[in-house]
């Protein structure tokens, strides 16, 4: 059966890490799962982080490392590796990696959400050569060279944001005339001289022969087409529960979320669900992180209560 803990988190984003913090203050013996080398989840890519409380401005990898070293300190253990195998029965509660066989009272699922794709012709085939989910990341790669953002959230206008800093000449396309972004994000973007707003625009193919070279657009309206001279495509197109662990053992929403309300309680005893994973209204680092408070929070109750077997 290998190891057996008190709790179990999958996910070291900012719930997950949350979660740890909060186990561990309660006596929890804790670990956490997490297939990146480096915790943080999507927040680790987010180059600038102007809603934290505590916090005028800060870095997402920063911010990362600062839950990981708490949790840490506090005598959380983490695993680094890919979940291959989850099994939810009340009562047996356990996880499978290629080297590990954990087990646990509880489990909290906090796996986060993914980038969701265009499925356009030419993304999967430039991948890495000119098409990217993540501008901190990759963005150094096209300092001063024209580049296109699709997407009309958050994350959009802070990767257009980002790119421009390097020197970049930003087109940011969004299929919708609104944006689905703060108000203040797209004041900047706007105000911003090296970013042109093209709305309402879909992206139709991204062409090139090495790398990437342009990407075809429609107009979302009239249909008319046009095409753009661009060394890289950031998409920006939302995110994708990262649930198929749980698929077998929970309902799940139309975006693959797991269903469970505010006290993060599941349908399975003894299990949670924390973060980007769960269905709610609205998807943030601090709603994360409460997310990840309240469930450790459940998770000890549930153990002090007598309710395992």
């Amino acid at each position: 059966m290998g190891e057996h803990f008190d709790l179990c988190i999958l996910g070291g984003g900012p719930a997950g890490l949350t979660a740890a913090v909060y186990a561990c203050r309660a006596g929890l013996r804790t670990v956490v799962f997490e297939k990146e080398p480096m915790p943080g989840g999507q927040m680790a890519t987010t180059p600038e982080i102007e809603n934290m409380p505590g916090f005028m401005k800060i870095d997402g990898f920063t911010l990362g490392m600062h839950m990981t070293e708490q949790a840490k300190s506090l005598g959380a253990e983490f695993v680094t590796g890919t979940v291959a195998g989850l099994f939810l029965e009340p009562g047996m509660l356990r996880a499978d990696t290629a080297s590990h066989a954990m087990s646990a009272k509880t489990f909290i699922l906090a796996m986060g959400a993914r980038r969701r794709k265009l499925d356009i012709p030419g993304e999967d085939a430039f991948l890495g050569r000119g098409v990217s989910y993540c501008a901190v990341c990759d963005g150094n790669f096209f300092r001063n060279k024209p580049v296109a953002v699709v997407g009309g959230g958050n994350t959009a206008l802070q990767e257009s944001l980002h790119l421009a800093s390097l020197g970049c000449a930003v087109t940011l396309l969004h299929r919708r005339d609104e944006f689905r972004g703060s108000v203040s994000l797209l004041s900047r973007v706007k105000s911003e001289p090296r970013i042109t707003v093209m709305t309402p625009w879909i992206p139709l193919s991204i062409k090139g022969d090495k790398a990437v070279t342009g990407l075809t657009i429609s107009h979302a309206a009239t249909g008319q087409t046009a095409a753009l001279d661009v060394s890289a495509v950031f998409v920006c197109a939302g995110t994708t529960a990262n649930s198929e662990l749980a698929r077998p053992w929970l309902a799940l929403d139309a975006e693959g979320r797991i269903e469970a309300g505010e006290d993060c309680v599941t349908a399975i005893p003894g299990v949670f669900a924390a973060g980007d994973i769960r269905r709610k209204p609205l998807y943030q680092i601090v709603t994360a992180a409460s997310d990840g408070a309240v469930a450790a929070t459940r998770a000890a109750a549930f153990i002090s209560e007598g309710m395992i077997i």
